[in-house]
């Protein structure tokens, strides 16, 4: 379904030169440019709508990618380490209004918090991958923060009560639940592929 959308978007900016790379590039810049342009100075509504365009047209660069057919290895890490420094200048930007005009220095140590455990769903599952295994589990992965954050902080200026409050501690739930269900997921299949490697090495003993 969302193919059909992203597809021809695709096409269009393969066809004026554009390259999945520099899609990336360009989306992670306005994410990051508009996070700490905006949400600093408490202009939290249009810094959310921005933002969200932006992240959108990141996603496009997969489907530019298809569309000149030039998918790469490097291009995947560039997207996943973009990913995380934008991310982060939502959070950072964010924080910097909490502990500024905002003047709230409990929600600032929550995003704070939401900031650092976002790295760590991340990172646990490219740890866990460099050691040759699979954990894509957990209840936040980067969408569904990017939607509760963006929704939360944007709701917020239109004067929806206690929405930005309940929504960072409803990341920071769902980020701590993913983080505990990928170590203990991590942990369960490293110890499986131990035991596989044992059962191999024992069988291979018995046939010698």
């Amino acid at each position: 379904m969302i193919s059909r959308v992203t597809a021809p978007l695709g096409r269009s900016l393969a066809r004026i030169g554009l390259t999945p790379n520099i899609v990336t590039i360009i989306g992670a810049a306005g994410v990051v440019v508009s996070a700490l342009y905006f949400y600093p100075r408490g202009q939290l509504y249009a810094g959310s709508v921005v933002i969200t365009v932006f992240a959108l047209f990141d996603m496009l660069d997969g489907a530019v990618a298809r569309a000149k057919d030039s998918a790469s290895a490097f291009g995947a890490f560039l997207d996943s380490s973009l990913d995380r420094v934008a991310d982060a200048a939502i959070l950072a930007g964010l924080m910097w209004w909490f502990v500024g005009e905002g003047d709230d220095p409990l929600l600032a140590g929550l995003t704070l918090f939401c900031l650092i455990s976002g790295f760590m769903v991340s990172y646990i599952k490219a740890r866990a991958e460099g050691l040759g295994v699979n954990c894509d589990v957990g209840v936040a992965e980067r969408t569904e923060r990017l939607i509760i954050i963006l929704v939360a902080v944007g709701l917020s200026e239109l004067g929806v009560p206690y929405i930005l409050a309940g929504g960072l501690w409803l990341l920071a739930g769902m980020s701590l639940i993913t983080v505990l269900q990928r170590l203990v997921e991590t942990r369960a299949r490293l110890n499986d592929s131990e035991r596989s490697r044992d059962e191999e090495t024992d069988k291979a003993d018995n046939d010698a």
